[in-house]
């Protein structure tokens, strides 16, 4: 069964060319962020005859490989409904392309291979040309708030801040400096946007009783996959504005340091510091000069005492959602008898 819009009938623009440089190019004007072709269209696309394409959409159906009601569409006003013709979305055009025998296909299919390969291998794809002719601005926002996310994890915010200090004259990775030196950067990013250091942050808003335990930013977790590391981040406890202020602010650090690295101006452990503060003073944020009310250790504990109260509430609740499921199952049960 397919879904009906009273939308006019999609009138996309896919080119498959050879640019000059020899390679494969694929252009696509997407419509509401989507691209729907019919079966004529994909005939033109991949120059086959309109049976052909028909043959392997249903064979597409058959295999299982994708589902009709997610895939076809109808356009055009509801008293013409019947007599308008299927469209099929972007992932019934590549299973066809896949498919297809003829010198259009082999060229889509060399096209979408080297996109998998890039993909696989970076664990991205872009369209340089559709970026430059500025047609993918909302996937261009899109890329840079992954790429905001991805510098805010703490994995890669400090492997690419110890890169960047590793030019430092003084720096030395077994110096207990160094450790502290990273500890006084972290707090200082985070007094700027919260102030509060990163004990305060997990000491002030760790709290058992509340769902993810007051985490505000563990992506794409559960409450059953909360570990008592994650307990344990300061970064976690932010809200939604205080990551995006957070964001920008690394990102505008990192672009900073890494100028300087690259001209291999030399700098010490402490030169780096002050940068940090010229980059949250330019930005109006209030610079960190103390050590903060709370020790790491006692934020540790006071995380470490929630995180157990917030597993025996979580134990709790999956005790009531079975012992409720078994209810349901023996009224379903009786029902049945």
């Amino acid at each position: 069964m397919t879904n009906n819009l009273e939308n006019q009938q999609p009138s996309p623009q896919i080119l498959l060319y050879q640019s000059e440089d020899g390679k494969i190019k694929l252009d696509v004007e997407l419509q509401q962020e989507t691209v729907w072709l019919n079966q004529e269209q994909m005939a033109v696309l991949f120059g086959k005859a309109k049976s052909t394409i028909n043959e392997h959409i249903q064979n597409i159906y058959n295999e299982g490989e994708l589902l009709e009601s997610q895939s076809m569409q109808k356009f055009g006003n509801s008293e013409f409904q019947q007599k308008a013709p299927n469209y099929y979305n972007l992932d019934v055009i590549i299973s066809v392309g896949y498919r297809v025998k003829s010198k259009q296909g082999t060229q889509f299919r060399i096209w979408a291979t080297n996109r998998l390969k890039e993909y696989i291998i970076k664990g991205f794809a872009l369209n340089d040309d559709r970026f430059k002719a500025g047609k993918s601005m909302n996937y261009f926002d899109e890329l840079q708030e992954r790429i905001r996310e991805i510098r805010l994890s703490e994995r890669f915010f400090y492997q690419k801040i110890k890169d960047i200090y590793k030019t430092s004259i003084d720096y030395d990775v077994k110096d207990e400096k160094t450790i502290e030196f990273f500890q006084i950067v972290q707090n200082k990013l985070l007094w700027a946007i919260s102030k509060q250091t990163a004990a305060e942050l997990i000491y002030e808003r760790s709290d058992g009783n509340l769902p993810f335990m007051g985490m505000k930013s563990v992506d794409k977790k559960t409450e059953k996959s909360i570990t008592k590391k994650d307990s344990e981040i300061g970064k976690n406890y932010l809200n939604e504005d205080e990551i995006k202020l957070l964001g920008l602010l690394v990102e505008q650090y990192l672009a900073f340091a890494e100028t300087m690295a690259n001209q291999r101006i030399a700098m010490y452990m402490k030169d780096w510091i002050e940068r940090l503060d010229a980059v949250l003073q330019l930005n109006g944020r209030e610079i960190l000069k103390h050590v903060g009310k709370i020790s790491h250790k006692t934020a540790i504990e006071k995380s470490g005492n929630e995180y157990q109260k917030f597993k025996q509430i979580q134990k709790k609740k999956e005790k009531e959602e079975s012992l409720n499921e078994l209810e349901n199952d023996i009224e379903n049960l009786g029902k049945k008898l």
